[in-house]
């Protein structure tokens, strides 16, 4: 990597920084409470190596098969933190379990039961988030609770996941639509907040995290609450060959 290189990311980074501070601090929250999760997706591990040193350590990756190798060429850096915020395909669950520190995109029971399988034999208790699709958008994944007489009916579903013995569910996540509609962003942010908080009315357990926001909308989503924003092309800049909009990229 060139130093030129290594100099735009340390920039951009800290340009990032600055806006999550900035976006806390206008609604009364803490800078601190918010986690940057750097994805990497389509970047080559040096732009990981640098980041690191610059002190981050939660990163994020899509797909399993591009993500497996990272966490090989970085398996000394052991205080990194590996988030998958990709669709896991049922049959890769076992591949995801035991390698990732957190899942963000649960979506569906059948991936939940098999996550539950391999972290069990792993020995170890996977921290979770549901993925909530409540944008409307036939396109997006997630479970599909975009109007509110949806939520009681994925009580039962909830309630299954909580109760495996090997996930630990921390929260929700969601993607918001690719427009330039700010307030339909926000909409959207905020439908997650209010759907994590009827959960915490309706079911045990630990709701607190709100995965969302990204590159292109991430100081709104910390307006709205989010806990873990997720950004790549702000950090590492383009990816070679970007030809669709960043949510397609990002997670």
């Amino acid at each position: 990597m060139t130093e030129q290189r290594k100099l735009q990311i340390e920039s951009r980074l800290h340009s990032v920084r600055s806006r999550i501070a900035e976006a806390a601090n206008r609604v009364g929250r803490k800078p601190d409470e918010i986690e940057l999760v750097a994805i990497t997706k389509g970047y080559p591990t040096e732009f990981i190596h640098s980041a690191y040193h610059l002190g981050l350590r939660h990163f994020g990756e899509n797909r399993v098969e591009e993500a497996l190798p990272k966490l090989d060429a970085m398996i000394d850096l052991e205080d990194m933190v590996w988030h998958m915020v990709g669709y896991v395909q049922s049959r890769k669950a076992k591949a995801v379990a035991p390698r990732f520190d957190w899942v963000h995109s649960v979506d569906r029971l059948k991936l939940a039961r098999r996550l539950d399988r391999f972290a069990g034999e792993a020995g170890r208790r996977l921290p979770v988030l549901l993925e909530c699709n409540v944008s409307g958008e036939q396109s997006k994944a997630g479970w599909v609770l975009w109007e509110q007489d949806q939520w009681s009916q994925i009580l039962p579903l909830f309630s299954e996941v909580l109760a495996m013995e090997h996930l630990e569910v921390r929260g929700l996540m969601t993607m918001a639509p690719w427009t330039s509609d700010k307030d339909h962003v926000r909409d959207v942010f905020q439908s997650l907040r209010e759907l994590r908080n009827f959960l915490e009315a309706h079911l045990p357990g630990n709701w607190h995290e709100l995965s969302m926001g990204m590159s292109s909308d991430f100081e709104i989503a910390i307006e709205e609450g989010a806990t873990l924003v997720r950004i790549g092309q702000a950090i590492f800049g383009p990816r070679a060959g970007d030809v669709c909009a960043p949510d397609q990229v990002e997670s």
